[in-house]
C-alpha cells in the first residue's frame, strides 16, 4: 500500500482551500494570497510536485490531485485535460478521440491528437497520452464546442469526424 506524504499546515489549509473553491487546476495567482513573496509561491510547489499531490499542465498551469486520492493517484477527463493545457482556445481535439466521442467508432483511442496553432509535440499526463499537431486558424475555428462534467471543450464536427474516418480506410 502506498503511504501518502506528509503534508505540512500550510499546505493542507491551501489545498483544502482550492478544494473548497472546486479550483483543481489552479495557477501561481490563485494560491499568492497565502505567501509574501515569489520564491514562498516556488517552494510550495516543488514541494507538492515532489509529494506527488500536484501535476504541472502547462508553463503555468497545475492540477491538484484531491484530499479524497489518498494514495495519490487520480485521473481526470483527457478533453478537460486537453482543453486546459491549451488554455481553452487556439485548439481542436482531432483523430480517433473525436471518431470515439461521436460514436463513430468503438475502438479507444491510444492518444488524444489535439490540433492547435501554438504548439507541437508529445506529451503523457494522467496515463493520457497527448500529441499536439500544428494546424492552421481556420481548422481551429470550425471546432464544435461541448461539455463533458460540466467543463466546455473544444472537437472536430461529426461530419468532419466522419470525412476523417473515411480518409483512414
Amino acid at each position: 500500500m502506498l503511504k501518502m506524504k506528509q503534508l505540512s499546515k500550510k499546505e493542507v489549509e491551501i489545498i483544502a482551500k482550492l478544494e473548497f473553491d472546486r479550483k483543481y487546476f489552479f495557477k501561481r495567482e490563485d494560491v499568492k494570497d497565502f505567501f509574501t513573496s515569489s520564491q514562498q509561491i516556488s517552494d510550495f510547489i516543488y514541494g507538492l510536485r515532489s509529494k506527488e499531490r500536484i501535476i504541472k499542465i502547462n508553463r503555468r498551469k497545475y492540477y491538484l490531485i484531491p484530499m479524497k486520492a489518498k494514495s495519490g493517484g487520480w485521473s481526470e477527463d483527457p478533453f478537460i485535460i486537453a482543453d486546459e493545457i491549451c488554455d481553452g482556445k487556439d485548439y481542436v481535439i482531432g483523430g480517433w478521440a473525436a471518431a470515439n466521442y461521436w460514436k463513430l467508432t468503438d475502438q479507444i483511442p491510444m492518444q488524444y491528437d489535439v490540433y492547435t496553432i501554438r504548439r507541437q509535440g508529445k506529451t503523457r499526463i494522467m496515463n493520457a497520452r497527448f500529441k499536439f499537431r500544428r494546424t492552421t486558424k481556420k481548422r481551429v475555428e470550425r471546432a464544435v464546442t461541448q461539455e463533458i462534467s460540466g467543463h466546455s471543450f473544444k472537437i472536430m464536427s461529426k461530419t468532419e469526424a466522419k470525412k476523417w474516418m473515411k480518409s483512414r480506410t
